[in-house]
């Protein structure tokens, strides 16, 4: 009994439809027999009476039959070791293709096609090498457009979502993230099954649940768990990839269709998504990081130390999307990513800011510009400094910074950049007995520059003239010259004094209306009995807001 074909790699290009062989006019080729649908992935050529132990599967063999005496024996060795299909050339040996091998291709399904005598089976095979490198090609343009389209989605302000979607878009189906669990992170496109369900079709019924149950298939939490896995179900192609860290997320994809290069895409979507969402893997670890800032920006220094492992400078970072849309934990962490932390906050609720915690040490990706100067990138607003900036000939205080033991050098404040899609307000570095406070700067920051429409707002600390002054004897005249004010009015005249008495971008900052706005200024100027007009009233009343 003859063994098996021997194990083989698959092809190192593309197959070759049937159809695109039949196509080219110069060989003359016509199939007489069996589908017309088949896929080529080798040429062989073989005088013997059972080529089976040569075989690999998919391949055209091509035969003159020398040695043909039982057709139906023959072909049914050809489908049982896999071939493709039989291109069968007449003269010398036959003058016509025998018509057992032609009732026994179409009995058993096995496409047969004839060879003319003026076609050489070298040419034959010429040409089917030039049609798979022109797939070839084809796929590696496909991949790499794919590619560039993956990439570019990954820089976007919601990097997860946006890689999905342009996954789904270049496969034609549905990309899921889920969790080890089955549960559905984020997805985009639609399934083959929702789109037969919207053209009026049955939908296949066990396709629904079958993603999930490949997703925990490879998902990594137990040992030996596949990095990949497929299956098919009535129609839809389904594939489940794992990805990089240790809170079994998996990627899952339904196609109408697999196509070559299909698994090429989806391997560079695994990577980019791998690392995308290792900052925050899963809810728990977002719960986590989130419950962490929020104690640290409440707790007492005392609790806060120990955590941080380190005592500054830090810096509190309040964040929205610039289209205004909500940011979930992994567009939050994608952030965080970016600026180099993991301490990051984006569960307190619809509407509210993410909130960052940055710790000391410049990285050269947020290296750019300290609070109270202004910058900017090519094709970028420049970066607004918040309610302070040095004149001219001085230079911006700095923030105090922690003493440094002797023999060491004190760490540098982190640096900020803008972040593409994100409007960002950061407070000044601040050690870490002050974090609170600075959470609040950050909010005002914030604040300031979407009204300013600026990228980055960064709280700017006291400086020139007013860091001549004692901060106790500071603080004491501004809550005696503040003191008839409420902290709504407090904040609204701070605001409005920061954005120079613009009553519209008061009113966007303070999300309220203008005329609210000139109301409580209004009443900010009968409280005080001063002329808000007078620029001497507004230097004063600002440097006692800045104390506050």
């Amino acid at each position: 009994m003859a063994s098996s074909p021997a194990t083989a790699p698959g092809p190192p290009t593309p197959p070759v439809p049937l159809m695109e062989l039949l196509a080219s006019k110069d060989l003359g080729l016509r199939r007489i027999a069996g589908p017309a649908d088949a896929d080529l992935l080798w040429v062989h050529t073989s005088e013997m009476a059972d080529p089976y132990p040569y075989l690999l599967g998919g391949e055209l063999l091509l035969s003159a039959g020398v040695l043909l005496t039982d057709p139906d024996h023959y072909v049914g060795r050809l489908v049982e070791a896999g071939a493709a299909a039989l291109g069968f050339g007449v003269r010398p040996v036959h003058e016509t293709v025998p018509p057992a091998l032609i009732e026994a291709c179409d009995r058993q399904g096995l496409p047969l096609l004839e060879v003319p005598p003026e076609t050489p089976f070298t040419t034959i095979a010429r040409a089917v090498w030039r049609l798979m490198a022109e797939a070839r090609h084809r796929e590696l343009r496909r991949v790499t457009r794919a590619q560039q389209a993956l990439a570019t989605a990954a820089a976007r302000p919601d990097p997860v979502p946006a890689v999905l979607h342009q996954l789904a878009t270049q496969l034609g189906g549905r990309a899921v993230l889920l969790t080890a669990r089955g549960e559905e992170v984020h997805a985009a496109g639609r399934a083959p099954a929702e789109e037969a369900h919207a053209a009026g079709r049955r939908p296949d019924p066990e396709a629904s649940g079958a993603l999930t149950r490949l997703a925990r298939v490879v998902a990594r939490d137990r040992p030996g768990s596949p990095s990949s896995a497929t299956d098919t179900h009535g129609g839809t192609h389904l594939s489940a990839y794992a990805l990089g860290g240790g809170e079994g997320l998996v990627l899952g994809l339904a196609t109408r269709q697999r196509e070559s290069g299909d698994h090429t895409v989806a391997g560079i979507a695994v990577v980019l998504l791998s690392l995308l969402a290792a900052p925050h893997q899963g809810a728990g670890a977002a719960g986590r990081s989130a419950a962490l800032v929020r104690m640290l920006l409440g707790a007492s220094p005392a609790e806060v130390a120990p955590l941080l492992g380190s005592t500054g400078p830090w810096t509190v970072i309040h964040a929205r999307r610039t289209d205004g849309a909500p940011a979930d934990a992994l567009t939050a962490g994608a952030l965080g990513a970016s600026l180099g932390t993991a301490l990051v906050d984006a569960g307190r609720g619809p509407g509210e800011a993410v909130r960052v915690l940055l710790g000391p040490g410049p990285e050269p990706a947020r290296i750019a510009a300290r609070p109270g100067e202004t910058t900017a990138q090519p094709g970028e607003t420049a970066v607004q400094p918040a309610r302070t900036t040095a004149r001219p000939g001085q230079t911006a205080a700095q923030p105090a910074r922690p003493t440094p033991r002797p023999g060491e050098t004190a760490p540098e404040p982190a640096r900020l950049t803008p972040r593409p899609g994100w409007t960002l307000g950061a407070s000044a570095p601040t050690p870490v007995t002050a974090l609170a406070a600075a959470d609040a700067l950050a909010a005002r920051a914030l604040a300031h520059a979407r009204a300013t429409r600026a990228p980055l707002t960064v709280d700017a600390p006291t400086g020139g003239l007013a860091a001549l002054v004692p901060p106790e004897q500071a603080a004491a005249h501004a809550r005696a010259l503040l003191a008839p004010l409420t902290a709504p009015l407090a904040d609204t005249l701070r605001s409005w004094l920061s954005l120079h008495g613009s009553w519209d971008r008061t009113a966007v900052a303070l999300g309220v209306h203008r005329n609210t706005v000139r109301q409580r200024i209004g009443r900010c100027a009968e409280l005080l009995g001063a002329d808000l007009n007078d620029m001497d009233v507004r230097a004063e009343l600002w440097f006692a807001l800045r104390q506050t």
